[in-house]
């Protein structure tokens, strides 16, 4: 016995450590990439016109993004495409990709379209005008173009939905079996585990398709093609940060498998000791069940998220708890139904209340963990009902609850009820009944709150900048904007033309006090896009009247909410800012 408990004292040893070691990476590790790829450079700048026409277009990113998923498009005043080739990565910079024009452009305005795929597998998309001069004359108003395609489609929720599934359920229903119900065979006389042993295999090799499946879906929606081309999309598996993920959660889950099935062959439930063989693929099970759920975190927003591992470290607790729980769900309706009725009561007495005491940790454990990531991927308490993100988590959290309800009847009923099994098997039928019925409904809805996580994760959470908007004085837009609005005593005029995305705007502020103008102000325009994670712009508006305060500038890059902040400093006042939110459409 002393022999047995050095040898599960070392497996206990072994996880923590691995566990250990996977959060210090995820602090140690690099995480320079921002949530979303954005714009640093262009060349043509936006806006800007150009004597010579240019022989092609360059667009720098703050991170590299893969030229096979990006798209860069010129178009003319009527529509005409001017690009001539496929986009390429820059030599010199990798960070820059470059798109071919047509030689010998004619004078007039360009707009350029770009879509890129970020990091953490997001499409992101922009838009900004040029021209050819030296006499291009007036700015149109071009359509700005949208790829319908994103993290959201339909088919890429269910791929989505069905991988979490199928992998947290493998996962849950092993643990249930090795490590929670095995000692029902030798305590409850007539009691099987073959039935849990197939669901188990059932799941795992659903899951080791799905993950695949999931991953040539992502891939298709990203390069814009058929899920059918898999000669074409098996080659961009592993050109983004996103792809190479979920290929290694493949060989990982594949790892789990082979080491879990070993482990089932080996086990003999009605034997007390387990073998060294039994033990050592059961924590090779363990360890690479471990390494599974932590790759979906490190390939999405908590992978992006500071402090790095702190948020690697709930993402993976939230996924192993889930696991467990759904898993362990699973499980008992299996157990339920494959046990013969008079031996049904007796044998999930010993496995119901083993199974209640870990599921209560780990639904307190999710729930916590769950709370902690959204506090900190969420920038203000409005964001919840704001936001299609927030909604998300409303209706997720909404859906645990209830669970944990359903969950909370089978400790406080079901429980004790079975209980009365071990000694009169009779006596525990009704409780075993009513488990049945409670645990199907807190399944289904576990299998709801994984849909919900599934829709969570294909959205971009809010970036910090969505908390200015509780702080604006008006929203303005879309159209041209002229707003008044009053600040530390002064009057404030806004005004921006046309006030659309892609187009040379012009953005101004009149100021006046006692109904004179303002003269001498500094006044500084600050941009913040409150839908995506961008860097902020920042310029210096000049007096181009007694009291108006005006410059043009290319800052609405995206259409979007921007917050407006004008920044100023009267001449011998005190310095305020005033905030504005403005709708820019394309």
């Amino acid at each position: 016995m002393k022999r047995r408990g050095r040898i599960v004292g070392g497996r206990g040893r072994i996880v923590g450590a691995l566990v250990a070691a996977l959060i210090v990476i995820g602090v140690l590790a690099p995480s320079d990439a921002s949530a979303h790829a954005y714009l640093i450079k262009t060349v043509p700048a936006a806006s800007g016109v150009l004597d010579v026409p240019p022989t092609n277009v360059q667009l720098t990113y703050d991170e590299a993004v893969e030229p096979r998923f990006a798209i860069v498009s010129v178009t003319n005043a009527a529509g005409q495409q001017e690009t001539t080739g496929p986009v390429q990565r820059s030599p010199a910079n990798p960070d820059t990709l470059i798109a071919p024009l047509r030689a010998d452009l004619p004078q007039g305005w360009y707009l350029i379209y770009w879509r890129a795929i970020s990091v953490d597998g997001h499409p992101v998309q922009g838009a900004f005008t040029y021209a050819v001069g030296p006499n291009p004359g007036p700015a149109p108003q071009f359509p700005v173009p949208s790829i319908g395609a994103t993290a959201t489609s339909p088919q890429l929720l269910i791929a989505r939905w069905v991988m979490f599934l199928s992998v947290m359920s493998a996962i849950g229903l092993f643990v249930l079996r090795l490590l929670i119900a095995r000692t029902a065979v030798r305590r409850a006389p007539g009691t099987n585990l073959r039935a849990l042993s197939r669901a188990f295999v059932i799941a795992s090799v659903v899951g080791v398709l799905a993950i695949p499946v999931y991953l040539d879906f992502a891939t298709a929606n990203d390069s814009l093609r058929s899920v059918f081309d898999v000669a074409a999309l098996v080659p961009l598996y592993r050109v983004t940060a996103f792809g190479r993920g979920y290929v290694d959660m493949t060989l990982c889950f594949a790892l789990f498998c082979l080491a879990a099935w070993v482990a089932l062959w080996l086990d003999r439930p009605r034997r007390e000791r387990r073998s060294i063989a039994e033990l050592a693929a059961t924590t090779g099970a363990l360890l690479a069940a471990t390494a599974v759920l932590i790759i979906p975190g490190a390939s999405g927003h908590a992978g992006q998220t500071s402090p790095r591992g702190v948020s690697l470290g709930l993402d993976w607790l939230h996924l192993v708890t889930g696991s467990v729980w759904l898993g362990g769900l699973l499980g008992l309706l299996v157990l339920w139904h494959s046990q013969p009725p008079g031996h049904r009561a007796r044998g999930l007495s010993f496995v119901v209340p083993r199974f209640s005491n870990v599921a209560l940790v780990a639904v307190a454990l999710l729930l916590g963990t769950g709370t902690w990531a959204t506090i900190n991927h969420i920038p203000t308490l409005s964001a919840l009902w704001l936001t299609g993100y927030g909604v998300a988590i409303l209706v997720k959290i909404g859906i645990l609850i209830a669970a944990a309800a359903l969950g909370a009847g089978n400790l406080l009923r079901s429980k004790p009820a079975l209980a009365r099994a071990r000694t009169h098997p009779t006596a525990g039928e009704p409780g075993a009944r009513l488990l049945r019925r409670l645990v199907s409904g807190e399944a289904v809805l576990v299998g709801g709150a994984i849909l919900a996580a599934a829709v969570l994760s294909s959205l971009a959470p809010p970036p910090p900048a969505f908390a200015l908007q509780s702080t604006a004085l008006a929203t303005v837009g879309p159209g041209r904007v002229a707003q008044t609005v009053k600040r530390a005593g002064y009057v404030l005029q806004v005004l921006v033309s046309p006030n659309q995305a892609a187009a040379p705007d012009s953005f101004a502020l009149r100021i006046t006090k006692d109904s004179q103008p303002v003269r001498g102000a500094s006044v500084t325009l600050t941009f913040n896009h409150t839908e995506m994670q961008m860097p902020q712009q920042e310029y210096q508006l000049t007096e181009t009247q007694p009291g108006l305060y005006s410059r043009a500038a290319p800052a609405l890059v995206m259409v979007g909410k921007w917050a407006l902040a004008f920044q100023i400093a009267p001449n011998g006042g005190p310095a305020f800012t005033a905030l504005i939110l403005d709708q820019a459409d394309g």
